[in-house]
């Protein structure tokens, strides 16, 4: 796995001493356009160019001999190509007209430019290395004999017993087995608020355990962790070109010959043709290598793309690479799942109906008792219900579930002990319904919820209505989605009831229902085809064909979930819905960072080529302007790690 330092410029001190050349070679040039020449007060005048020669060389050498080893290995092969070889040429000529100051100028210069493009790229992955630097290299777990032992996490494998005390930092994935806690899962999730933990919940390397006392059985191995997959899959991110990058490289790998060619035609037919002086037409040539030089354009889209990315990890989205970035910024449509995205997927009672003499509190508190002998979801959900209302749940005994259909079972805090729950026509096997009962049923299912009936011997004591309980960031993220003018299109393999249900409730005009996986793929290509680039978001899974046909897929809550985290474009850890409309800005915000930094590079560069054919710039300006630009870009670029 690679790996990048995290940097701290002012105490790094090859950075320090980079400063304090700048700052010589600066003055000696503002007293070199004043016509000072320092080294005259120091040797006889004789001397003083061999003194200043020899000076200035040192310092190149000192700074820039990386630069002249390089751009010497592109001569020798002919790589024209080169930025270092511009870089060698123009230094060469410098000290050939006998401007050392400006040919250290160039190469003091141009190496501060690396190095901060260096820290700019270094400072979108810090955050992310100084988790990897933090994360612990040993772990405590418990034995079968009980006792407690602290050993290097590559030893622990699935299956050992982590001990987890407050304040510790979780060193590998692993399910709670014993104790409760909250635990800090900012850093793989992004969300700041500790989330709390229980027996059968999961817990993720790299987060912190915050309060209680916890013993964990391992899931992965260190290098199977959710972190490190986020770690890699980021790493890989920043090699993962964007399509803006690209076809900038491959201009560049034109562009540089080209400015060689006019560099040399701007020195031979003055000189040949027009019988000028040579020199001063060497400079002018000298001054357009230097100008020409694409470092600001070449660097424009790598650290904006490092810095959305750096900034999307951060709130917990996972992009896993730099031409994503672009392609959610010129997203036009957004296909969205029902289930897991728009909803929790976890059904919530909405209704209790109680018929006849039944009170609402018993009709639940029965309901739950024989519901809480069962695994069913929507069996879960009756006793949550009741538990968050306080109900006592009545005991029971002789459960009997039936498959696919419902449970009985006697309760033994009823007088008719007996009862049915389950499905309508499940109750009518067994039980005499009554007809304002189906009609209920029935008006509960054109609202696309689910019913549950309760009866006993005496007849049906009520019906229990639950249906998937919708997010509470869903309506605003589709309002969002819909003000940065993007389409958005409902697809799911639920009813038609349910899922117009949701829709209306956050807003969805559009709704596919009652599809399948490749139902879905189908649905993407239709949308590729009348509006362009579109995203579908998903739960990773089912959802795969349709995930890897659009622009962009988008996994909902994919942390710790592998198969989310490989078939997405971007995986949302946290499964915070409304980072989707974030994305989009991002992405917007980034492509129009890289379309302000090539205009400035081009612009810069355009101008002072002429100026340099005119005969009217100098080799100072030009090395100031093109050095200007590649802070102005770097700058400029950074500035997406903080975008909110």
């Amino acid at each position: 796995m690679e790996t990048t330092t995290k940097v701290s410029l002012w105490q790094d001190t090859k950075f320090r001493w980079m400063i304090f050349s700048v700052t010589i070679v600066a003055v000696f040039e503002f007293l070199s356009l004043a016509d000072i020449d320092v080294f005259r007060y120091i040797v006889p005048e004789r001397y003083s160019r061999w003194l200043a020669a020899g000076f200035f060389a040192a310092i190149i050498i000192a700074i820039g001999w990386r630069t002249l080893f390089s751009g010497l290995q592109a001569l020798a092969k002919i790589n024209f190509k080169s930025i270092n070889l511009l870089m060698t040429i123009a230094i060469i000529g410098a000290f050939y007209l006998g401007e050392y100051e400006e040919a250290a100028v160039v190469v003091v210069l141009f190496t501060l430019g690396e190095t901060l493009e260096k820290f700019g790229i270094a400072s979108s992955k810090s955050a992310l290395q100084a988790l990897v630097d933090r994360t612990p290299k040993m772990a405590a777990i418990k034995n079968a004999a009980g006792q407690i032992l602290e050993i290097p996490v590559e030893e622990i494998n699935v299956g050992d017993i982590l001990v987890l005390k407050p304040s510790d930092m979780i060193s590998l994935d692993a399910e709670v087995v014993s104790g409760s806690s909250s635990v800090d899962e900012s850093t793989i999730t992004g969300e700041p608020l500790p989330k709390d933990k229980h027996e059968g919940d999961l817990v993720f390397a790299g987060t912190l355990n915050m309060q209680g006392y916890l013993e964990a059985r391992v899931t992965k191995l260190a290098a199977d962790s959710t972190l490190s997959k986020i770690i890699d899959i980021t790493f890989a991110a920043t090699k993962t070109k964007a399509e803006t990058q690209k076809f900038i490289e491959t201009f560049a790998g034109y562009y540089t010959p080209a400015i060689i060619v006019v560099a040399a035609l701007l020195v031979i037919i003055p000189t040949l043709f027009f019988a000028q002086p040579f020199n001063q037409w060497f400079e002018q040539a000298i001054t357009i290598l230097v100008i020409a030089c694409p470092c600001a354009l070449v660097i424009s889209t790598p650290i904006s793309i490092y810095g959305a990315i750096g900034n999307a990890s951060a709130k917990g989205a996972l992009v896993k690479g730099g031409k994503y970035i672009e392609a959610i910024g010129q997203i036009k449509a957004v296909a969205m799942d029902k289930t897991r995205t728009l909803t929790y997927g976890k059904p919530k009672v909405t209704d209790v109906i109680p018929f006849g003499e039944t009170t609402r509190e018993h009709l639940l508190a029965c309901a739950a008792g024989i519901e809480s002998y069962s695994e069913h979801p929507l069996a879960q959900a009756v006793v949550d219900a009741a538990n968050e209302e306080k109900i006592e749940i009545h005991g029971v005994e002789n459960f009997q579930a039936v498959m696919g259909k419902g449970a009985k079972a006697d309760c033994v805090v009823c007088y008719d002990k007996h009862h049915c729950i389950g499905k309508l026509p499940f109750i009518t096997e067994e039980h005499q319904v009554q007809e304002e009962v189906v009609k209920q049923v029935e008006a509960l299912q054109l609202q696309g919820k689910t019913s549950i009936v309760v009866s006993s011997h005496d007849g049906v004591e009520g019906v229990i209505a639950l249906t998937d309980e919708i997010k509470t960031e869903s309506k605003s993220t589709i309002a969002e989605l819909r003000e940065l003018g993007v389409e958005i299109v409902m697809m799911t393999g639920d009813n038609h009831a349910p899922a117009m249900l949701v829709a209306k409730e956050v807003g969805i005009t559009e709704v596919k229902a009652e599809m399948l996986p490749e139902d879905k793929a189908d649905a993407v290509r239709e949308l590729l085809a009348k509006y362009g680039a579109t995203a579908m978001v998903g739960d990773g899974v089912n959802d795969a064909p349709a995930l890897a046909l659009s622009s962009v897929g988008i996994a909902m809550g994919a942390a710790g979930s592998d198969a989310a985290i490989e078939a997405a474009s971007i995986a949302i850890l946290n499964d915070r819905l409304e980072l989707i409309p974030y994305l989009i800005r991002l992405g917007r915000r980034t492509i129009s960072t890289i379309k302000i930094n090539t205009a400035l590079a081009i612009a810069t560069k355009l101008v002072f080529v002429v100026l340099a054919i005119l005969g009217i710039s100098s080799l100072a300006l030009a090395i100031f302007a093109d050095v200007g630009v590649t802070v102005l870009v770097i700058l400029n670029s950074l500035r997406l790690l903080s975008f909110k």
